[in-house]
């Protein structure tokens, strides 16, 4: 079957960016207690302290971004 440009394209760039299915992703200790602790950091604080952190995180990352 003839393929146009686009098609190719296509073709090549799913067969690049596959995952191999035969290699499971190992979890690391660490990244399992990072998961926890953030659900138990975010249970524990209020709507109104989660928001402060929020906007304080936003602050910084367009700080960073207009310099």
């Amino acid at each position: 079957m003839k393929q146009d440009f686009s098609q190719l394209a296509r073709a090549l760039v799913e067969e690049a960016t596959r995952e191999d299915e035969d290699e499971p992703v190992e979890e690391t200790p660490k990244a399992v207690a990072g998961r926890k602790g953030g659900q138990a950091r975010a249970a524990a604080l209020s709507a109104s302290e989660r928001s402060a952190i929020a906007a304080k995180g936003g602050e910084a990352r367009w700080a960073a971004s207009s310099e």
